[in-house]
């Protein structure tokens, strides 16, 4: 079958109705959880093939967190399908209003290589919830877990249902020349900005997972060795790799050079003297990625790391001091493990600095003090935010992920994620043994203060 030929078999599948029953998503996401599960060494495997990534950090970035999502919206679904009691004002009374979530149909998921096993499984948890067929599109970059899923999701699942394409066989103009009810992107803006004028063609409904530079503020009361620790976790976690990690470090001078101390600290003690040798550290994509993560270091004050291995594809932990705004490393996202650091004096300052630069997915802050912590987190304008630690909030399946601005539109994770993939559809029902004759023309004489009243 050709893309054309899927895209049009699922909208007759769709149709049919058997994708919105409680039962039939119950049966899938339980099917999805017993794939997974078999194939948990291979998955692995691959991940290590592709990134690098140590079997503990593949499973608890990627794996786990999968996990988790299935079992929520098993445990949730039929309270998530239930309808939603509404007030409905007194000029429609008697009567009720109430909320449904009904499945967008035809989806389509775009992962990216980062995360190239998560990304895929995650959103797809919250379209099978809420009752959509989905065409899968995985990253060519992480080929052998792209390969992977593609390989066990259509020898499990009807392709009038959910398909995974062939990388090699679909082109990206081809995949975005379709019409689908619904486009979910994981990956980088300008990619983003293409899909939305695909998508507006057919009017189709948009999430954008985006990425940009998320910024991490280290006050002067801040726990620095937790910040240091954090941070430095933060940004090797998948050797930098991740949308939301921390990209570029505002230190309050009074102790920029203690916390520059305790980070170098934590990365001894996380990665040892050798950490591009260290087998829980991750490799970077490919050997572009590494020259252009190369290239950003070129004429910067590195006070630790800076080596790479061009064989393995690895960049040990790098700190840059002296970083301004005007760096090159402040053009755009980093996504490697590299640690600029620049120094402020006044929180205010810095904080309408970032305020003027495009709106971050994640921002972090470092700080014992309740007033800051209130100031940043109502203030500043973020997808996602975290005190005193980083990452953790995108392992919470309660809280909704998404970005804002430059960095996404829309969110998902547990109950965000079904109700993404879903249509708010308000309903409200008349009694029709009340008529309000009132709202029917002729308007008789005193209608209008009768109407009043009800204000």
């Amino acid at each position: 079958m050709n893309l054309e030929q899927v895209v049009n078999l699922q909208r007759e599948y769709f149709y049919s109705g058997e994708t919105k029953t409680l039962d039939f998503r119950l049966k899938n996401l339980q099917k999805l959880k017993d794939i997974l599960i078999n194939f948990e060494d291979n998955i692995l495997m691959a991940l290590a093939k592709d990134l690098g990534k140590s079997n503990f950090e593949a499973y608890a970035t990627e794996l786990s967190m999968a996990y988790e999502e299935i079992k929520l919206a098993m445990d949730n679904l039929e309270e998530w399908m239930e309808p939603i009691a509404e007030k409905t004002p007194l000029m429609s009374m008697p009567g009720k209003s109430y909320t449904l979530f009904e499945p967008m149909g035809v989806t389509l998921i775009i992962s990216p290589w980062n995360y190239p096993f998560l990304l895929a499984i995650d959103p797809l948890i919250g379209a099978i919830a809420a009752g959509n067929t989905v065409i899968l599109k995985t990253s060519r970059k992480s080929k052998h877990t792209s390969n992977l899923i593609r390989e066990i999701i259509n020898a499990n699942f009807d392709p009038n249902y959910i398909f995974v394409v062939d990388n090699n066989e679909v082109s990206h103009d081809e995949l975005l020349s379709y019409n689908y009810d619904h486009i979910f992107y994981t990956g980088g803006a300008e990619v983003g900005k293409k899909i939305m004028v695909a998508a507006s063609k057919n009017l189709s409904k948009v999430t954008l997972e985006l990425g940009g530079k998320s910024p991490a503020i280290v006050e002067k009361d801040a726990n620095i060795g937790l910040a240091a620790r954090s941070i430095a976790w933060g940004n090797t976690v998948n050797a930098g790799q991740t949308c939301v990690s921390p990209d570029y470090i505002l230190v309050h001078a009074s102790i920029k050079d203690r916390f520059v101390r305790e980070l170098e600290n934590a990365l001894l003690e996380f990665y040892g003297s050798d950490p591009i040798s260290s087998p829980d550290y991750a490799s970077i994509i490919n050997k572009d990625h590494l020259d252009k993560l190369i290239g950003l270091l070129e004429g910067q004050n590195i006070i630790c790391g800076g080596d790479y291995d061009n064989n393995n594809l690895r960049l040990g932990p790098t700190i840059v001091d002296g970083v301004d705004f005007e760096n090159k490393l402040m053009d755009e996202e980093i996504f490697g493990p590299i640690f600029p650091i620049i120094t402020y004096t006044n929180l205010n300052e810095v904080l309408y600095k970032v305020k003027t630069l495009p709106k971050p997915l994640a921002f972090y802050l470092f700080t014992e003090n309740d007033r800051t912590k209130e100031k940043v987190m109502y203030n500043m304008e973020f997808g996602n935010g975290m005190v005193n630690d980083t990452l953790m909030m995108v392992s919470n399946p309660y809280l909704q992920f998404g970005g804002v601005g430059y960095s996404g539109q829309g969110g998902y994770h547990g109950y965000y994620g079904f109700k993404n993939f879903s249509n708010q559809k308000s309903i409200m029902e008349a009694n029709s043994d009340f008529e309000m004759k009132m709202k029917y023309p002729p308007y008789k004489d005193g209608a209008l203060n009768i109407l009043k009243k009800l204000k």
